[in-house]
């Protein structure tokens, strides 16, 4: 009867070594992953602001510079708006201050045309 008690046991312990044998493969691959996906992250990155050292004159970089302190998300979505718009030929590049300013105010949500009405 105490060998039956082992082989059971023995089993058991089997099926739990290879259960977490697989969990920690698994947990490996899935940080394999998020590394790649942050490497390709920061490699896009880089490219984009390398673009915009081309791109863009000094002033407008800095505005951009700003908008992406405040709103990074928005910062991100303008330099691949400004990306597209150089390769569809719709500016000569450097993109002024002025021109950038225009882009900014195309794409914002207008608040000049929300009315307030008291009651």
């Amino acid at each position: 009867m105490s060998t039956s008690h082992d082989d059971e046991l023995n089993m058991l312990r089997e099926q739990r070594r290879a259960a977490l044998q697989q969990q920690l493969e698994a947990q490996a691959s899935q940080q394999a992953d998020a590394e790649v996906k942050a490497q390709q992250a920061h490699m896009e990155a880089a490219q984009l602001d390398a673009a915009m050292r081309t791109l863009l004159t000094n002033e407008a970089r800095s505005r951009l510079a700003t908008v992406a302190m405040a709103k990074p998300a928005r910062a991100s979505t303008v330099k691949q708006t400004i990306v597209q718009l150089h390769h569809e030929g719709k500016f000569t590049a450097p993109m002024s201050d002025e021109q950038l300013k225009q882009l900014l105010l195309s794409q914002s949500k207008s608040r000049r045309s929300a009315s307030i009405r008291r009651i």
